[in-house]
């Protein structure tokens, strides 16, 4: 697993958890390569009833699996104004995080749920944007 080694994971004003840096990221840099634990599509209806319900994403050319990300992977939290986005390797079963512009020292880290930084569609929570 490749990761900043300045990220580190505290109380996010977004709710919850979230992941930050203590030093600037450059626009373009990795900021982590996270492995990830694919599950068949059809645990999916077992999956929605437990805490991992908040915490996968979906998997595979048509989305018919899913994936838990290890490492910060599952705690970045959502914004409709990134400053990263995630892009999946299926051959290489990772989730990998880029940052979309400079991320000053301090800040949260954030990806949009939707997977495109500029879609606007609604997402399953009530969000404080």
């Amino acid at each position: 697993m490749q990761r900043v080694p300045s990220l580190f994971v505290a109380l996010s004003p977004l709710g919850g958890r979230g992941v930050f840096t203590a030093a600037d990221i450059e626009e373009g840099a990795i900021i982590e390569i996270c492995p990830v634990i694919v599950l068949p599509g059809d645990e999916l209806p077992i999956i929605n009833q437990t805490g991992i319900y908040d915490y996968y994403f979906l998997w595979g050319p048509d989305d018919e699996d899913c994936a838990i990300a290890l490492g910060y992977g599952s705690l970045y939290n959502h914004s409709f104004q990134p400053n990263a986005i995630y892009k999946a390797d299926f051959e290489s079963k990772t989730l990998n995080f880029h940052a979309l512009k400079l991320i000053p020292a301090g800040s949260e880290i954030t990806v949009n749920y939707n997977g495109e930084p500029e879609d606007k569609n609604k997402v399953w929570f009530e969000t404080k944007e």
